[in-house]
């Protein structure tokens, strides 16, 4: 059963691991697509548009004498992936952006919600991470980029990285959600209480259980917004089921959680586009990981068992 029939989503890759000190995700929106994820929501009835992949730098022109910095060089794609995700949004398609590192969400959320914007509506957004990428440059214990976005979103951190929406930012805190958190800096977890950030770790998501969660985690996103997005890190789900991932962390979701989550989202009717990234060949199995992410994809946008 599925609820998508003839639902137009575009495909937007973005090869992009200037954002992480690891390297492999760059070959994530290959992976997914190696996975047959075209042929797996055609199935579902979408009519789907590949738009191919947003041109990304190579790590080693960035890092040339003269060379852009990584986050100027991953602004510049953010700023392109925004107008991007805009424009299908305004098009009245459901964007699918496949990447790449979670720096990219930075770009494809605030587009999202420069689109709503433009209709007089606030952007909710649920956070599926096992991290929180809430550092700003000036906290970041490693300079990775990946683990930003968060910030940037919400106006914080470098400038041009927190004006990418108009109007700016792109986010207003109480309209963000985390679920599955495990792995927060300290400075993460002070800024997330600071501003009254609702975060679900997997302490919550244990004890009060998933559907409880997600429903919680809904009714906040979608509070006086005129849409959800979602930004699912492939980590936010246990190694054992997606081992290639970017910055793996044991203790996450279980493959039917993961499952029910995307289900949940769908049930809603609200999803307005998503994000899956973080996908790391290179540190996968036989593609296991992003034959899993094709799966996830799939539920988002309607797919059922009956």
């Amino acid at each position: 059963m599925t609820t998508s029939a003839h639902r137009s989503v575009r495909l937007i890759g973005v090869p992009l691991d200037l954002g992480a000190s690891r390297r492999g995700v760059d070959m994530g929106p290959s992976a997914l697509r190696i996975a047959n994820l075209t042929a797996e929501l055609e199935r579902l009835g979408c009519v789907v548009d590949d738009t191919g992949n947003l041109s990304v730098p190579q790590r080693e022109s960035v890092h040339r004498p003269g060379g852009a910095t990584e986050l100027e060089a991953i602004t510049e794609v953010c700023r392109e992936l925004a107008a991007r995700t805009a424009e299908t949004i305004r098009a009245g398609a459901f964007p699918v952006v496949i990447g790449g590192d979670h720096s990219l969400s930075a770009g494809s959320v605030a587009g999202a919600a420069t689109a709503l914007a433009e209709r007089g509506h606030r952007l909710g957004v649920i956070w599926l991470d096992a991290h929180g990428d809430i550092n700003t440059p000036a906290t970041s214990l490693t300079g990775n980029v990946h683990g930003m976005p968060v910030a940037h979103l919400l106006g914080r951190g470098d400038p041009a990285m927190a004006s990418i929406a108009t109007p700016s930012p792109a986010i207003r805190d109480e309209d963000f959600v985390y679920i599955g958190l495990r792995d927060v800096d300290r400075a993460e977890r002070d800024l997330i209480r600071e501003l009254g950030i609702h975060a679900y770790t997997m302490r919550d998501v244990d004890e009060l259980g998933l559907p409880t969660v997600l429903a919680r985690a809904i009714e906040r996103a979608g509070t006086d917004t005129g849409g959800i997005y979602l930004s699912c890190d492939a980590d936010w789900i246990d190694p054992t089921e997606a081992p290639g991932v970017g910055t793996p962390v044991p203790g996450g979701a279980t493959y039917r959680e993961a499952h029910l989550a995307m289900e949940l989202l769908a049930d809603t009717g609200r999803l307005v586009g998503m994000d899956l990234v973080e996908i790391n060949p290179v540190l996968d199995r036989v593609n296991r990981t992003a034959e899993l992410a094709v799966e996830l994809i799939a539920s988002a946008l309607g797919k059922r068992t009956l």
